[in-house]
């Protein structure tokens, strides 16, 4: 008997010995076999902002630009001032100085010098005629004289007298007109001495009548067109000037997009890294598209929008005229609103949906959104703030299957 229980009790433990083998050997082989937990990427649902926004790169401008012209024909003096100057309203900007005459030979020289003695000797001879005539009149101014007396007392017949007192009129208009003769022989000996005076070699003509131009504002110079001293014509730009503290945006949008933008919609504007953005508003979008190629190659029908700034102006003094500024213009804005990221978004026939990590699976739940745009979307229905969905899911995730956060790097 004791044999025979010895013997039950070594087969009972022999069985339970490969029992548990094979439970262990099982147990491996489901470990070893099993479907991994797929590493993925992981959001979570949270009630926020959300936007609707355009994107696009602009160019700051001024609002009132002033070009400084040469109101006439003259010798412009080598400009004084620098591009980035300051200046105020009444500052002289430019120098004009009367144009040199052109350089002339020694024939024509001479010419001028007898075109000088002949002037002056026709008004010596107009000086004598005037004498001559005075003399005429004085003459016929007695005789009239006599004539009258003697009509009085009727020594001669009132028809003399008249022919006396005619003489004395014609010798006075004679006398009238060689004084004309004598001032337009002066003119012309005038005009001949100019043109020999300003034809000497030697003449500084641009130190005499200079003409300062001011600046029709308290600015900056933005431009100079001339930068040496050199003969202009009217009308020739010098110099630009503006103030910078006076600036607007133009950003330029797909002609799509332009009737999407409310009058007045809020604009942030970065001009650098390490500079805060400028707040503006849409003060206005151009009636007119303009084509434009773009980065890839595609011509674009492109819309001129004006952004108004809404910044001191001692701000604004660090930009300038056509510094590129990066756009982002608020279509519509909600508060509050329960977002999910776009990346997490899969397409459901006609829907969407989502996979929401519950237990350590994915699971997929199909969701309807509001609205929603490149980042995140606005959800109506299907999700609740807190809960974590899948990111970027791709054709492999399946409903159920066991997946793991991917780890954050710090």
């Amino acid at each position: 008997m004791n044999t025979t229980n010895k013997t039950n009790g070594a087969s009972k433990r022999r069985w339970l010995i490969g029992a548990l083998a094979v439970a262990a050997l099982a147990a491996v082989l489901w470990a070893a076999y099993r479907p991994r937990a797929l590493v993925v990427e992981t959001a979570t649902v949270a009630e926020g902002r959300f936007e609707v926004v355009i994107e696009e790169d602009g160019r700051l401008r001024l609002l009132q630009r002033y070009t400084v012209t040469a109101p006439t024909a003259a010798q412009l003096q080598r400009p004084n001032l620098k591009v980035g100057d300051a200046v105020r309203a009444g500052d002289v900007v430019a120098v004009l100085a009367p144009s040199a005459p052109a350089m002339i030979d020694a024939r024509t020289r001479s010419v001028l010098q007898e075109r000088v003695g002949s002037a002056d000797a026709a008004l010596a001879a107009a000086a004598a005629n005037v004498k001559r005539l005075q003399a005429t009149l004085a003459q016929s101014a007695l005789e009239a004289e006599r004539a009258d007396q003697l009509a009085k007392d009727n020594f001669i017949a009132p028809s003399a007298r008249d022919q006396a007192r005619l003489a004395r009129e014609a010798a006075q208009q004679a006398l009238r007109a060689a004084q004309a003769q004598q001032a337009a022989a002066d003119h012309a000996l005038g005009e001949a001495r100019a043109a020999l005076q300003r034809a000497q070699p030697g003449r500084d003509a641009g130190a005499l009548g200079l003409w300062s131009l001011t600046s029709p504002v308290t600015g900056r110079v933005l431009k100079l067109h001339k930068e040496s001293a050199e003969p202009v014509t009217a009308g020739t730009p010098l110099l630009e000037i503006g103030d910078t503290g006076a600036l607007e945006a133009v950003v330029d949008v797909l002609s799509g997009d332009a009737p999407r933008i409310p009058p007045g919609a809020a604009v942030q504007l970065a001009t650098g890294r390490s500079q805060p953005p400028l707040a503006g508003t849409v003060a206005r979008i151009e009636p007119q598209a303009f084509t434009k190629v773009s980065a890839l190659g595609i011509e674009e029908q492109r819309v001129n929008v004006t952004v108004a700034l809404a910044t001191r102006a001692e701000d604004l003094q660090r930009l300038g005229d056509g510094f590129r500024v990066d756009a982002r213009i608020t279509l519509s804005a909600q508060d509050g609103a329960l977002l999910v990221p776009s990346a997490a978004l899969v397409r459901q026939g006609d829907g969407w949906r989502v996979f929401v990590v519950e237990g350590g699976k994915a699971r997929a739940r199909a969701v309807t959104f509001k609205d929603r745009h490149a980042d995140s979307a606005w959800v109506q229905d299907g999700l609740r703030a807190g809960e974590t969905v899948v990111l970027y899911p791709g054709n492999t995730l399946t409903d159920g299957q066991r997946v793991k956060a991917r780890a954050q790097a710090s």
